[in-house]
């Protein structure tokens, strides 16, 4: 039982201290500062941003991929075949990002993401050292080929070419983080949510693009991570028969995603996305802890294979309400760990009698919300 992150976290800095990054950004654009001094700056960003995940009891971490004006061109940047366009709108939030274009079929030259996660890593290091607790592990982050493809424009590749092509790129990108020892490699997909339950060519092709991506690594520890909705349109049996140890699933904004748990292989690891990573408000332990409960019954998996995380990325709040909901996160994450098993046996014999496919407590995200930020800029 243990609490990550889906990965981002915000930029933006604690009530009364000075926002350092943008102040850095706009020298930067002025001629001020070069390259390496905002650098820098950015990874003094990193080391709070998991200062603060290992201070709350965080499991496993990320950099909180503060570097990233967004996920997308953070990744189509570093691959070739890809120009950069104007903002859209992500999913049905109050960020944007840069659309990618694609202009010939895309290629991995050379890695995109190791050398963050190697910061990262290091990072984590000597933030335990200094602390005298063991060195957590750092999880690194890709969207994957059918997000990344699906959000953006084909041009004259064409959709399916280029979901299959970014797998085999992505593929390049996945060998050589697990080559340098990334303990966990999550893909972002949550243009899964996006296909509809009659779309069979949608499924087949997302579920190709997710088998050619995870081609050559059995060894490593592949997470498949999807919020912003359900997944349901593609299916447990799709979803399931992929190279993924691990699945993390927004219940928040798809509490439908239990029908998914709830048919997940009991050796499959599973991450709640139960803090609501949209709406400041707290949320109830008890929903958390129930939830780790939940989804330990299912399939007799066990709490050891279960873990807790917000229900997106937490870059949509403001500093202090994300760094608020890690913390909670991980006192719900100790309050599961420490139930009777009696309990926990009584809740697995629950759930087989009942044969739920989703949980209770389905709603519609309250409407309180942060104010609308353009992710696309720092």
């Amino acid at each position: 039982m243990f609490v990550t992150l889906v990965g981002a976290y915000p930029r933006t800095p604690l009530p009364g201290q000075v926002f350092r990054l943008r102040a850095a950004h706009a020298r930067l654009e002025r001629g001020e500062i070069n390259p390496a001094a905002y650098r820098a700056v950015q990874d003094e960003l990193v080391r709070e941003v998991m200062a603060e995940q290992l201070d709350a009891g965080l499991a496993l971490l990320t950099d909180g991929q503060v570097r990233w004006d967004d996920p997308q061109t953070a990744i189509t940047g570093g691959l070739r075949g890809f120009e950069t366009t104007g903002l859209l709108r992500y999913f049905d939030t109050n960020t944007y990002y840069r659309q990618p274009r694609a202009v010939e079929t895309p290629r991995w030259e050379a890695s995109v993401t190791v050398a963050d996660w190697t910061f990262a890593h290091e990072t984590a290091i000597s933030l335990a050292e200094r602390r005298g607790v063991a060195v957590p592990p750092v999880k690194q982050c890709v969207v994957g080929p059918y997000t990344l493809g699906r959000l953006s424009d084909p041009g004259q590749v064409g959709h399916e070419r280029l979901v299959l092509a970014l797998a085999e790129a992505l593929n390049e990108e996945l060998h050589a983080l697990h080559a340098a020892g990334v303990p966990v490699i999550q893909l972002d997909e949550n243009a899964l949510t996006l296909i509809r339950t009659d779309d069979e060519a949608e499924r087949r092709l997302a579920a190709d693009a997710l088998r050619r991506v995870g081609e050559g690594l059995e060894d490593a520890h592949l997470c498949l991570a999807v919020t912003m909705g359900t997944a349901v349109g593609v299916g447990a049996s799709a979803l399931f028969d992929l190279p993924f140890r691990s699945y993390l699933f927004d219940l928040v904004a798809g509490p439908d995603n239990w029908a998914l748990i709830a048919s997940a292989p009991h050796d499959r690891e599973i991450v709640c996305g139960v803090a609501d990573a949209r709406n400041t408000r707290p949320d109830e332990e008890h929903a958390m802890v129930r939830a780790a409960l939940d989804a330990a019954a299912t399939s007799v998996r066990g709490l050891d294979r279960v873990a807790l995380s917000p229900s997106t990325g937490l870059e949509y709040l403001p500093r202090d309400r994300a760094k608020a909901k890690v913390e909670a996160l991980a006192q719900a994450a100790r309050t599961a760990a420490s139930t009777d098993p009696d309990e926990l046996a009584r809740a697995t014999d629950a759930m087989a009698v009942a044969g739920r496919s989703a949980r209770p407590g389905r709603h519609a995200p309250p409407p309180e919300r942060p104010a609308a930020a353009d992710r696309s800029r720092t």
